[in-house]
């Protein structure tokens, strides 16, 4: 059996616990052993953290020991997967740059906030095969991310809530590795009823999976 740890907290306007709660049981459907914890001391367990096949941080903003970031960046870099969306895995730690470099982007910005706009498939790439463009009513997230990402989806600016970045064109889910570890990221899911749009969905299901150890 897999084990899988789902850690939240943080920021409660991403609803941390409510989305851990979407795919808590499809996990646990697909033969994890899931363990839930509200802090992040359990990232100062190094064997217990090498023993798992995937991390799934929930927890925006705040901040992280070094202590803990080390084990956290020791246990990917070891090979296991990590996987998180919006904000609960990129907009988390302001301050620690080297777990920025790990997961592939930061979070600056969501003009307009709650908004309608387009995802745009742009990889055949297993996690995205099938799934067409398709639209978010959520924040559209400008964020700063690392060249070296594999991007599976993108979004178009349009200009009108920030007429300076109209047609810029900006990563919305990606994969990437650190160390013998897979990495997985998608910018959907800023509360959980985001991942009623089947394809949010959908993209977070396999993200796990392909990250996972």
């Amino acid at each position: 059996m897999k084990n899988a740890l789902m850690v939240w907290g943080g920021w409660d306007g991403h609803e941390p616990k409510q989305c851990i709660d979407v795919f808590h049981p499809f996990l646990e459907a697909q033969g994890y052993a899931v363990r839930v914890s509200d802090t992040m001391d359990v990232y100062l367990d190094e064997e217990y953290l090498r023993s798992l096949s995937l991390i799934v941080p929930v927890w925006t903003m705040g901040s992280i020991t070094g202590e803990q970031e080390r084990g956290l960046l020791n246990a990917v870099q070891s090979g296991v997967g990590i996987a998180g969306w919006h904000g609960g895995m990129c907009d988390a730690f302001r301050q620690n740059t080297e777990y920025q470099f790990m997961t592939g982007g930061q979070w600056v910005a969501h003009p307009g906030g709650v908004i309608t706009y387009t995802v745009n498939i742009t990889s055949d790439d297993p996690i995205v095969a099938g799934l067409g463009d398709f639209a978010m009513e959520s924040e559209q997230y400008y964020m700063h991310t690392d060249p070296g990402n594999e991007v599976l989806a993108t979004t178009t600016f349009s200009g009108e809530h920030c007429p300076w970045i109209a047609g810029t064109v900006m990563p919305v889910v990606w994969k990437r590795r650190w160390g013998a570890g897979r990495v997985f990221y998608t910018s959907l899911g800023h509360v959980a009823k985001d991942f009623q749009v089947p394809e949010a969905r959908t993209i977070v299901e396999r993200g796990m999976l392909w990250a996972s150890k």
